[in-house]
């Protein structure tokens, strides 16, 4: 198709994505989505040797494929690195036209043994770093076509044991989207949500027997099989592009079924 859809302002420049937490999983397969739709990427990891090797193959792979990426380690929960970050990232690529929040953290264990500061390290990393990523990227409001991609989760909604600090600011997600979509919406720019159920990932498999957890998942689920991180990017993808021109402030469960509210 020649020139912009209809009601879909394209970015003068090059359109450049940054994800968060970008080492693997879904944040990994969601940098290379938005690389094979044309999008300079930015590989966030957390700044520690095995995050930023696995960031590395990540780029290396967009690469391979005829893209490009550059791997920045920051932790996002820290103002400074995150400034660091995005001056690196405009210097090299341009200004950031996506931004994917998927940087996340938990420890899993009952409620009354999370103490005072695991509490506030999750909420930086989950939630707070959000925030320090959105008001670096459009503080100057950003351009028309721009959009934010938030990763909440259906815990959000459903709540589970033991995770009662990951589950908070997970809901505390859909409130940001919400209320960061009307302050960014009048400068044409768009903040939406995915809400993914129990996806198989890295983590996940190491932390979980993966036998028992896919019997307990298929149990609550509709479509019986497990999701991917690539299931979750898919649906990045269409956010951050001109099929969605006309949605934000939207939630969007990416669960097989498992919850249909």
């Amino acid at each position: 198709m020649d020139g912009p859809r209809p009601g879909w302002a394209t970015p003068a420049r090059e359109p450049v994505a940054l994800v968060t937490g970008a080492s693997r999983g879904i944040g990994a397969a969601t940098a290379r989505r938005l690389a094979a739709d044309g999008m300079a990427v930015v590989v966030n990891s957390f700044p520690s040797e095995p995050m930023i090797r696995l960031a590395k193959q990540v780029a290396e792979e967009i690469h391979e494929a005829g893209g490009r990426a550059l791997v920045l380690p920051a932790d996002v929960a820290d103002p400074a690195q995150v400034e660091a970050m995005f001056d690196e990232c405009e210097g090299e690529f341009g200004a950031v036209t996506t931004l994917v929040l998927n940087a996340a953290t938990t420890v899993r264990h009952a409620w009354t043994e999370i103490s005072v500061g695991e509490w506030n390290e999750i909420l930086a990393v989950n939630l707070t770093a959000g925030f320090l990523c959105c008001r670096r990227a459009f503080r100057e409001r950003g351009a028309p076509g721009s959009s934010v991609v938030v990763v909440s989760s259906v815990l959000a909604q459903t709540g589970a044991p033991n995770a009662l600090h990951y589950g908070t600011t997970k809901a505390g997600l859909l409130g940001f989207t919400r209320s960061l979509a009307r302050e960014l919406g009048p400068s044409g720019v768009r903040v939406n949500c995915v809400l993914p159920g129990a996806i198989k990932t890295e983590e996940e498999q190491e932390s979980f027997d993966e036998q028992d957890l896919d019997r307990t998942v298929l149990a609550h689920q509709i479509l019986q099989r497990r999701g991917s991180p690539e299931d979750v990017a898919n649906v990045v993808g269409f956010l951050a592009g001109a099929d969605s021109a006309f949605l934000t402030g939207q939630a969007i469960r990416v669960d097989g079924g498992w919850t249909m509210v």
